[in-house]
């Protein structure tokens, strides 16, 4: 099957899930949305972080907070094991189990006064789980934060840490950081001078454009990775304390409405170009890569299913929905979008970038090669670039256009995580009786502090984050898989159909405890002690939810019985 032929069937596949899989199934049978529940964003509105928002702004926030990196990264690297099996998990594996785990998320969150996915295993599992959650929330997010950052200023600036390679994007920093003031002023006109918005919306994204434009005419040089790595850091702080709708949500949205143009820039020049796959089909056995079965799941990672995707529809999104129909619309088809975005990903990395399989292998000829992150990227941006041409634009002007949105969107991780790395020590210090902890200041500075520590400190010889990143892939669906689990038992309890959560549960689970526990004797057998210790920590908190899982499901089965005798 063509590339052209394949992504139409794919697209069909996205309309037809939505509408009778996530509308249908998922929301009238097993959640049973229902409008007259009021949702927390009213129940506890604060004008802070709960805010009832219209569900088109709500998604573009969402849709730029999930869609960072990783969905671009993590299917680039994937297709060394060929483009058929990275197409089929980014497709299936979103369809079936990471679009039913965001929605799932973003319901019961709303079904428990907005609180995030690790204070619910508290009243759904048992009041032990809240604590092993969200050690692993923390970790998860402060070390995915600490790289995006990496990243960032890698994207801005040569870096000058060691062992950082980076194409160095300066025309992404006006554009990037003119869209702060753009979404304050516009988030100020909206919620505090009621002005209407969508022509506000119209003037920002025109106000967007143009600076993108200036930042590509006029690149900003002569600062080093560490300087932006610093500014980042201080504008994190500040988005993560100041109310959603002043900064937050406008930039996000307005942001997603440049990935909406890239996208359909990127789709239409795939069309026109009609490429040929220049990768195989499928490459079971590349020089030096892990075995394809689990690591093809735990490669791909956002690109199908995403423990972070929960902790942002649990932590933000779940704080603005106005109503519980507009559910499927934000996390369903949110997660639809992240797949949209891994397929291209996919497209460039395997018909894009490359004029022939020879020129494909000699940059895929082992896993070394493949595994680099700034790397990758280049090739995401190269391939999608060669698309966008298509249309008639320069394909260094591509390149830099894309850049900017692939920036953009990272920027949007970071001052989400860090958000809910806020609320997560919130969390850690209600559960621990640490009051300290309860203040927005405090706890923002020790998230930032903990984001810094893995941007800046140095373990044999390279940042924290990317000596422990091998970690990531494993721990996010770690915490995918227990955040299904969390929707099963809950659901189990109400006694409804349990399989839709379940199946997709055991199959994350299943593939990423193995990995976790390959990654670990891997890790010890070249000496790093460090990977290792942490990885079995990680997977030990993973195990004990597990078994308090077990033990629930055991009592409630008890209780059943029992209510049976006594009727």
């Amino acid at each position: 099957m063509s590339p052209v032929v394949m992504t139409i069937t794919v697209l069909c596949l996205y309309l037809v899930f939505f509408h009778f899989y996530a509308k249908g199934i998922l929301s009238k049978k097993i959640f049973e949305l229902n409008d007259d529940n009021i949702t927390p964003a009213h129940s506890m509105q604060d004008g802070v972080d709960y805010v009832p928002s219209n569900k088109y702004i709500l998604f573009g926030h969402h849709y730029a907070s999930i869609a960072g990196l990783a969905p671009m990264l993590g299917p680039a690297i994937a297709v060394i094991w060929g483009w058929v099996p990275a197409l089929c998990w980014v497709v299936f594996g979103t369809l079936l189990v990471g679009a039913v785990h965001d929605f799932s998320a973003l319901v019961l969150s709303i079904r428990h006064k907005g609180q995030s996915v690790g204070s619910i295993a508290r009243d759904v599992i048992s009041p032990r789980t809240r604590l092993l959650f969200l050690l692993v929330i923390f970790f998860l997010v402060a070390l995915a934060m600490g790289v995006f950052v990496l990243v960032i200023s890698g994207l801005f600036a040569a870096p000058d840490v060691a062992n950082i390679p980076a194409t160095a994007h300066p025309e992404a920093v006006f554009p990037t950081y003119s869209l702060m003031l753009i979404a304050m002023v516009i988030g100020f006109l909206v919620y505090k001078k009621n002005f209407p918005l969508w022509p506000m919306i119209a003037v920002g994204f025109v106000l967007m454009l143009v600076t993108t434009s200036i930042g590509l005419e006029m690149p900003i040089t002569g600062f080093t990775a560490s300087d932006w790595t610093w500014s980042l850091l201080v504008y994190a702080f500040i988005a993560s304390i100041l109310p959603v709708w002043l900064l937050l949500q406008p930039r996000d949205f307005l942001n997603s409405l440049l990935l909406y143009l890239a996208l359909f820039m990127m789709l239409a020049g795939f069309f026109l170009l009609s490429p040929d796959w220049v990768a195989p089909a499928v490459n079971p056995n590349p020089v030096g890569a892990p075995p394809l079965m689990p690591f093809l799941f735990i490669v791909i990672a956002c690109g199908a299913v995403s423990g972070f995707h929960g902790l942002v529809a649990s932590g933000t999104t779940s704080k603005q929905l106005n109503k519980e129909s507009d559910a499927p619309f934000v996390g369903y088809v949110g997660m639809i979008g992240e797949s949209l975005l891994a397929l291209l990903a996919v497209l460039a990395t395997t018909a894009g970038a490359f004029s022939s399989r020879a020129e494909w292998e000699s940059f895929y000829g082992s896993w070394e090669k493949a595994a680099g992150l700034h790397q990758k990227l280049g090739v995401f941006i190269q391939g999608n670039a060669n698309f966008i041409h298509q249309l008639g634009i320069p394909v260094d002007y591509a390149a830099a256009f894309i850049s900017v949105v692939v920036v953009g969107f990272a920027m949007t991780s970071v001052d989400t995580g860090a958000r809910l790395l806020r609320f997560n020590l919130e969390e850690i210090g209600e559960t621990i009786h640490v009051k300290a902890l309860g203040n927005r200041y405090v706890a923002t500075t020790l998230a930032i502090a903990a984001i810094g520590f893995f941007a800046f400190f140095t373990m044999d010889g390279k940042p924290a984050g990317l000596f422990l990143w091998t970690l990531f892939g494993t721990t996010n669906q770690i915490l995918a898989g227990l955040t299904l689990l969390t929707v099963t038992i809950y659901l189990y309890r109400k006694k409804k159909p349990i399989l839709y959560t379940m199946l997709p549960m055991l199959l994350v689970l299943g593939a990423t405890i193995s990995g976790m526990v390959m990654g670990i004797f891997k890790a010890v057998g070249n000496g790093q002690w460090t990977v290792a210790a942490v990885g079995a920590a990680i997977f030990m908190l993973a195990f004990w939810v597990l078994v308090e899982a077990l033990l629930v499901v055991k009592q409630v089965r008890d209780d059943r019985k029992l209510d049976q005798t006594t009727t």
